[in-house]
C-alpha cells in the first residue's frame, strides 16, 4: 500500500464513516427500514444503526464480499430483489457516479422506497472540480476493485433529475465536514452533497 493510501485508509476513511453516519442517521424516521443501496461492505450503515438502535438496515451492492457488516443481498445491476415500495427509507451513498448510467439507478431505487431517498453524492461544478473527484476516487477506490467510470454531474443534472422522477428535495447540504479543515478547502469544498428527497406516493 502507497503511503497516500494508508494515510487514507487510516485517516479519511474512519473519519467519513463516522461523519456520514451522524448526518444520515439524523435524517431517519422513527422505526425505520433502510436499504442501503450500494452499501460496501456496510461500515457506514453498522454507525448508523448503532447510534439510532430503532431502525434496521440492510444493504444490496453488486459485489459479493466475504465479510459485511450488515446482512446484503445481491443487485444485479439492474433490478433489486425487492418489491415496490419495500422500504421506508433508501440511502444511496457515494454510489451513483461509479455507475455507467446513474439515472437508472435512482429510478430504481425510487422504485424500492415508499418515503425518503438520501443520496450522498458529487458536484463537478468548482475549480478543477472533475480532476479533484478524480483523484479522490482514484486515491479512495481505485485499489479495491470499485468501478471508476467518473460520472461526476453538475447540480444542474441533479436537480433535473431529481425533478424529472418526481421526487421533492427536502433538505440540500453541501458542508459535510468529511475533511479536516487543513485539507477541506481542495477535497470537500462544494464537491459534496447530501440531499434528502421525498418520494410521492
Amino acid at each position: 500500500m502507497s503511503v497516500i493510501g494508508h494515510l487514507h485508509d487510516s485517516l479519511v476513511f474512519p473519519r467519513r464513516v463516522r461523519v456520514l453516519a451522524a448526518r444520515i442517521a439524523t435524517q431517519l424516521p422513527p422505526g425505520a427500514g433502510v436499504l442501503d443501496f450500494g452499501c460496501g461492505d456496510g461500515q457506514v450503515a453498522a454507525a448508523v444503526m448503532a447510534s439510532r438502535p430503532d431502525v434496521s438496515i440492510r444493504g444490496a451492492d453488486v459485489l459479493a464480499r466475504p465479510l459485511t457488516h450488515i446482512p446484503v443481498d445481491l443487485y444485479d445491476g439492474a433490478m433489486l430483489p425487492f418489491d415496490d415500495a419495500s422500504f421506508d427509507v433508501v440511502m444511496i451513498v457515494d454510489v451513483l457516479h461509479h455507475t455507467e448510467d446513474p439515472g437508472r439507478h435512482l429510478l430504481e431505487a425510487r422504485r424500492v422506497c415508499r418515503g425518503v431517498l438520501l443520496v450522498k453524492d458529487h458536484l463537478c461544478d468548482p475549480w478543477l472540480g472533475r480532476a479533484r473527484l478524480r483523484l479522490m476516487d482514484c486515491v479512495g477506490n481505485g485499489r479495491h476493485g470499485v468501478a471508476l467510470t467518473h460520472h461526476y454531474w453538475s447540480r444542474a443534472q441533479w436537480s433535473s433529475a431529481f425533478h424529472g422522477m418526481g421526487l421533492r428535495q427536502e433538505s440540500w447540504d453541501e458542508c459535510l465536514g468529511l475533511y479536516p479543515g487543513g485539507v477541506a478547502w481542495l477535497f470537500e469544498t462544494s464537491l459534496h452533497f447530501l440531499a434528502r428527497l421525498r418520494v410521492p406516493r
